[in-house]
């Protein structure tokens, strides 16, 4: 019988404590080299012990605690502690610099902080004496100076630990209402802002989420999204708790591929990026191997993508495309399954639009990624495909509970649990975020179809509108681009201009070994060099352009600007969830867009 569906999170924590506690593994994480289990037993003692050992420190309800941090139990340990008295925490991407950090602080007045390692607390201390409000910093790793070493606060709260029965009794004494995290938005346009989600918004989530999609104690994930990003927190967290989901923690994103192998998952969630660099590989894996077996792979694809198209009908599959397609997986499809560890039941992707033509794939590969649909400040689901409705190119359907509506411009708006409380001290965002009637702008646009799934179609803000007044959104002929093995990232610029162009990140791997073969004569570790070719440039506009010969003439980039290096956190080009940032790229690289006008303008 599934477990009750929790009101709050420290609902959830001790319920999970409850039903699984004599397993072995809630989660795992690699030391030295070998994968080490926590139990929930053992996880329900750190939590009580750091819960304790906060208090002594004199943190208690309504404090914040801030977490920064990589992926680890630490995290989780530290998310719960804070949890249980009453706080509310405030995670942080490690991968933000100092200043970012010191803002974030600052505005969220957290009086704790809890690092991981020494590179984090060198971050902390550099801005320490410009944050009034932080009173102690603790270290996951060897603590430094006036740090408080994790280790040592768990002692120490072990050594004097809050009586266990009223510890539970206050945890859960919390209501739906109140806050359990400020989440900083990453930014893409102005400061981040802190959205206030309460125990009520995610463990709503949590339910309706696994009530469409269900997960189970026999299921194990990887987890390599940073924890601070709410996709991950809900679904990759919380949702893996209420479970009984077995959490693997990886060790980097650059591990990721190995760990799947060692961890063999069996949900794994992600953004699109990662889909498209296996997708990547695939075809590149593909172009380098034997004449027979590009034939059986274009075959084997072929065969898949006429599979799927029954399948997602609910159409019976003719018995010959049985057979085909049982072949197919046999020669092509297995290899892609055992890379990923063999035991894959889904992906899950969300963040960003994922190409049609990409999840196709991975479904005929009987690897189905489904996709959904968020923001931070709807906790974050509002829909997503699901086992017996999914309809690529969209989000799926609203999830149970969650209202979604789209306004006369357009603009996707949802009502219900899921929708934050507000923004942490901005009064006018909020009202401006959420009307009176309750209903979240979401900023995207988008259409509901006949059937109730919901299409995204851009971000309101990126619209393009040419000074001829043309709207174009640029996500979707960005998608497109990236199909092109030979393109590793695609944005289109054009506001208020006569017409768009766009920036490409060449795949570098892929376009050298493309030179070499086509004798192009220039240093192979010279990307600047590479990219400006005569013969590159050709292949590169032929790339870019094949996948848009069916958009509408003002659509289509009038010249294309190749970059010889990705866009990058460091640089601001990207948000730490890897969304691009237009105008940091558009300002970055202002005098290479002001010449290409300037060169299509002259008509050269």
């Amino acid at each position: 019988m599934p477990a009750a569906a929790p009101r709050t999170l420290t609902e959830l924590f001790f319920g999970s404590l409850d039903r699984f506690g004599g397993r072995p593994a809630a989660m795992r994480a690699k030391r030295a080299g070998t994968w080490t289990p926590v139990s929930y037993a053992e996880l329900g003692r750190r939590v009580h012990a750091l819960a304790s050992g906060l208090r002594t420190l004199g943190v208690g309800p309504g404090d914040r605690v801030a977490i920064l941090s990589e992926n680890r139990p630490e995290w989780a340990i530290t998310d719960y502690a804070c949890l249980t008295i009453r706080g509310a925490d405030v995670p942080l991407y490690p991968t933000l610099p100092a200043r970012q950090i010191e803002f974030i602080l600052r505005d969220s007045g957290a009086c704790v902080v809890v690092v991981s390692t020494a590179e984090q607390l060198r971050k902390i201390q550099e801005i320490r004496p410009r944050l009034g409000d932080l009173e102690h910093i603790i270290v996951m790793d060897a603590a430094a100076g006036d740090a408080i070493a994790f280790g040592e606060l768990l002692r120490r709260g072990g050594a004097e630990p809050l009586p266990e029965a009223e510890w539970r009794r206050d945890a859960l004494a919390v209501t739906p209402d109140d806050l359990a995290t400020l989440i900083y938005t990453s930014g893409t346009t102005g400061d981040p802002k802190g959205v206030m989600l309460t125990h009520g918004n995610l463990a709503s989530n949590v339910a309706a989420g696994l009530a469409v999609l269900p997960l189970s104690d026999t299921d194990e994930c990887l987890s390599f999204l940073p924890l601070s990003h709410v996709f991950e927190r809900m679904a990759g967290h919380y949702c893996m708790m209420q479970a009984g989901t077995v959490i693997n923690y990886a060790t980097s994103i650059d591990t990721v591929p190995a760990e799947m192998l060692e961890t063999r998952p069996t949900v794994v969630l992600s953004v699109p990026r990662l889909y498209e660099k296996i997708y990547a590989r695939v075809l590149e894996s593909v172009r380098t191997s034997s004449p027979i077996r590009r034939r059986i792979f274009r075959w084997a694809r072929e065969v898949g993508e006429r599979w799927v198209e029954y399948e997602l009908s609910r159409r019976p599959v003719p018995r010959g495309l049985r057979f085909r397609y049982r072949l197919a997986h046999r020669l092509v499809f297995a290899r892609l399954q055992a890379r990923v560890g063999g035991r894959l039941r889904f992906f899950a992707s969300g963040g960003a639009p994922l190409s049609p033509e990409i999840a196709k794939f991975f479904y005929a590969a009987g690897l189905p990624i489904l996709e959904g649909y968020g923001l931070t400040e709807s906790s974050p689901v509002i829909a997503v495909n699901t086992f017996g409705a999914v309809k690529l190119g969209t989000v799926g359907r609203p999830i149970p509970g969650v209202d979604v509506r789209i306004a006369p411009d357009g603009e996707i708006l949802t009502r219900g649990p899921h929708v934050m409380k507000g923004y942490f001290g901005k009064p006018e965002a909020t009202a401006e975020a959420i009307d009176p009637d309750g209903w979240l702008h979401t900023g995207d646009i988008g259409v509901l179809d006949a059937e109730g799934f919901l299409r995204i179609t851009d971000r309101k803000k990126d619209i393009i509108v040419t000074a001829g007044g043309k709207n174009i959104a640029p996500q979707p002929i960005e998608n497109l681009v990236k199909t092109s093995k030979f393109v590793a990232n695609a944005v289109m610029l054009g506001d208020r201009r006569k017409f768009p162009i766009m920036l490409v990140v060449p795949n570098l791997d892929t376009l050298r070994a493309w030179a070499r073969r086509h004798n192009v004569r220039v240093d192979p570790a010279d990307p600047q060099a590479l990219i400006g070719a005569e013969q590159v440039r050709a292949k590169m506009d032929r790339e870019v352009l094949r996948p848009l010969a069916d958009l509408a003439h003002f659509e289509v980039p009038k010249r294309i600007i190749l970059l010889p290096e990705d866009f990058r956190v460091e640089t601001g080009e990207l948000t730490p969830t890897l969304k691009v940032r237009r105008r940091a790229v558009e300002q970055n690289y202002r005098e290479a867009i002001e010449a290409a006008y300037r060169s299509a303008e002259a008509g050269s």
